[in-house]
This record gives C-alpha cells, structure tokens and sequence, in this order.
C-alpha cells in the first residue's frame, strides 16, 4: 500500500502495529485494535489486560476472551480507502467470519470420535478445520486444549496396533490428521505440550520418528517441527538421552530436502541436542558431518547455511566430528567458501571451524589442502576486511599455527 502523501484518520490505526486496521475488533475495555494484533497480545504474548487501559480482558462464561467485530469502523475504513484510490490507497477486503465455536459445539466432536470408530476421522479432520481458521485460530486453540482434543489426538498418533491389549485399528490417514493437530501446538502452548509428553513420555518420540521415516512430505514436515517443540520444552535428561535412531531420521530429513521448513527445523533441533556431548557423537555416528557439508554445496538459502556452519561447529567440538569433516572430500573447501560470502554469522563460524581443525586435527596432509583449497588465502582476506575482532583473532591464530606446523 502506498498512501505516503495523504495522513491516515488517527482513530483508523491500530494502538499497537500503528497501521491501518484490517479487521478491527472491540475488547471489554471499549477499546478497539486490528484482530490480529490484539490476539497476539493476548494468546501469544499471554497478556491478560489491555494495551492501553491496562484493564483486565474479560472473558464469557467458556473461557474465551471476549472480541468482538467493529463493523460499523471496519465499513468507514473500507469507504475512506475508496475515496483515496488516487493516492494509492487500497481498499482492505471484508474478513471471513470465523465459525462459531463453543465447549459444547467440541464436546460432542470428541464425544463422536470416542464413540464410533467411522466417525473417528471425520471428527479429527473437524478439530483440524476449526485450527485452520486463521481468524479465530489462537482463541479456538484454548478451547481446544482445556477440553482435552490435543490429548486425544496424541493418544490416536501413539497409538499401536501390534500390542496385545489394544484390540483397535487406527488407520494410517487417522494417526496423520492426529499428527496434524498435535503439530499446531507451539511455544505458546507449552504446559499442553509438557502434559502430553508426561503421559506419552517415550512412545510419542518413537511415533514421531516413525513419521519422519516412513511419512509423507507434509507429515515429516509436521513431525519434525513437532519434535523441535517436544524437545524446546523436555527435561535437561531427556535431551541428553536422545536416541540414536532419532538422529538418523533428523539426517535423513536434511539429505531428502523435505522442504526449506523441514530442514531448518531439523538444524535447530540439532543445535538444541548437541550441547551434550553423547548426542555429538551420536548425530556424527548418523552421518550429519557429510549431510551438512553436501547441504552447504547445494544451498542457497542464507539461513540454511548459517545453522548448517552453527550445527558444523559444535560436531568439531568432538573428535569424531573433527575427523569426519577433514576426511570428506569437500569439506573443508566449502567451509572456507562460506567465509565472506553468506553473513558475518556464518563467517564468524566458519572460522571457528577452521581453528577446531587447526588446533586439533592438523596433519600435514591437512595443512597442505587448507593450501590447496584456499583456506588459508580467504583467513588472510579475512584480516584485512570489516570482520569481528574475535573472528580475526581467530584467522590470525589459524595462520600462525598453519605457518609453525609447515616450518616443523
């Protein structure tokens, strides 16, 4: 929208973006904003008093914090964006009313899904349709939770059809639209995600690993995203004790290329895993060494190849990550590419690499590639150009013990 030469009526602004409202709505307080505003503020930022008032939202008699739609503003906006169509004003569209949801409106969905299997599906494909309602998704999700339809959906996604005392099937297409609801559940929703793996505790990592090897696109993308939020909010000792197979199945989604999401999300898992030094040996032992580095020669993405170089870093704190890199034959040249050409992020790591390999994994055969691939030509660039005095520091220490070990 342009609109730089024409001020915009005070009372047409949202107290908290400041920009034109889309979808004006009204809380307890008389005070009106933009929806998606205020439901951030309240839902995901968990505040429970107006931004302006500082007066506490009042909820119905369901628990629902009560917003109410400004038609009659919302209709003066869209008059006053016609009128100024010359200056490049564009007419904002009438929001779609979110469907009308209620406790009882849910209770009979979980009641029908509980109660006859050929519903089952129908009943999980409806709590997924009220999520998907972008409009009305953070209020519909509270309501959703206080009435136990996430806890249900991860009981059907751990659920397993070869124990002896489960004498139901659950069919493929249900454990994934289960997975689709669970997934919907986010930083701010973390004493639901905690309640769930307190029940579910080991048996839902193993049902989310399942997806993220057998599943489809969308469902591996689900479950890799779930499992980063699993993980966000699990016990220090359940990080540290993270499975083997879980690793594998975190590499396999980075070298499938699921999507740019899926990827990213299985980089920051590794980054929030990798701190103990067992799960580094571990995502070494799952060939993470060589999928980051083919990953970093095909990337394009700037913050793909950040947290890869992040992720790279922290494996060459061990050993065995240290010798896996060296030993591809690629690895140390792209390393030595990224430097200068991506971010200061991903320069500042990509040095920190370097000097793990020099410090600690520097035969002469190595030496001579830093050479021959131009690592040591790009650490001298590096000392000239605007860098951070850490990572030049770095760069220097680099040079000086490349300089000492080829004079020996």
């Amino acid at each position: 929208m342009e609109g730089d030469q024409i001020e915009i009526p005070s009372h047409f602004l949202c107290p908290i973006s400041l920009q034109l409202m889309k979808d004006p709505v009204t809380i307890s307080t008389g005070i009106t904003y933009d929806r998606e505003s205020i439901e951030k503020w309240l839902f995901k930022c968990r505040n429970s008093t107006c931004p302006i008032t500082k007066q506490v939202v009042l909820d119905d008699h369901d628990g629902n914090v009560i917003i109410t739609p400004n038609h009659t503003l919302r209709r003066l906006i869209q008059s006053w964006c016609t009128l100024h169509a010359s200056y490049g004003i564009e007419r904002i569209p009438t929001p779609k009313q979110p469907p009308t949801v209620d406790r009882a409106c849910i209770a009979k969905v979980l009641s029908d899904a509980k109660r006859s299997p050929q519903l089952r599906y129908t009943s999980l494909q409806r709590i997924n349709s009220l999520l998907s309602s972008s409009s009305s998704n953070t209020r519909t999700k509270k309501l959703l939770e206080s009435s136990g339809a996430f806890q249900y959906a991860a009981s059907i996604l751990v659920h397993n059809d070869d124990e002896a005392n489960n004498l139901e099937t659950i069919s493929r297409r249900e454990k994934e639209e289960a997975l689709s609801i669970v997934a919907q559940l986010d930083d701010g929703s973390e004493g639901e995600l905690k309640a769930i793996i307190k029940k579910n505790d080991d048996v839902l990592i193993d049902a989310l690993i399942g997806f993220l090897r057998s599943g489809s696109t969308q469902s591996r993308e689900q479950a890799i995203g779930l499992l980063r939020s699993v993980y966000k909010v699990a016990d220090p000792d359940q990080l540290a004790s993270a499975k083997l197979d879980l690793f594998f199945e975190i590499v396999n989604i980075i070298k499938d290329q699921v999507s740019t999401k899926a990827t990213k999300c299985a980089l920051k898992l590794l980054v929030e895993l990798n701190p103990w030094a067992r799960n580094r040996v571990k995502a070494v032992e799952s060939g993470s060494v060589s999928a980051l580095v083919d990953l970093l020669l095909d990337g394009s993405d700037r913050r793909v190849s950040e947290i890869a170089l992040v992720v790279l870093d922290q494996l060459c704190g061990c050993a065995e990550g240290r010798a896996d890199l060296v030993e591809h034959g690629a690895g140390l040249a792209v390393v030595s590419k990224k430097i200068l050409r991506v971010s200061h992020v991903a320069s500042e790591r990509a040095v920190r690499i370097l000097a793990s390999i020099s410090r600690y994994a520097a035969t002469t055969k190595v030496l001579v590639e830093m050479v021959e691939v131009g690592v040591v030509a790009k650490l001298c660039l590096v000392m000239q150009v605007d860098c951070g005095a850490k990572t030049k520091e770095r760069a220097k220490e680099i040079l000086k013990l490349h300089s000492r070990r080829l004079e020996v």
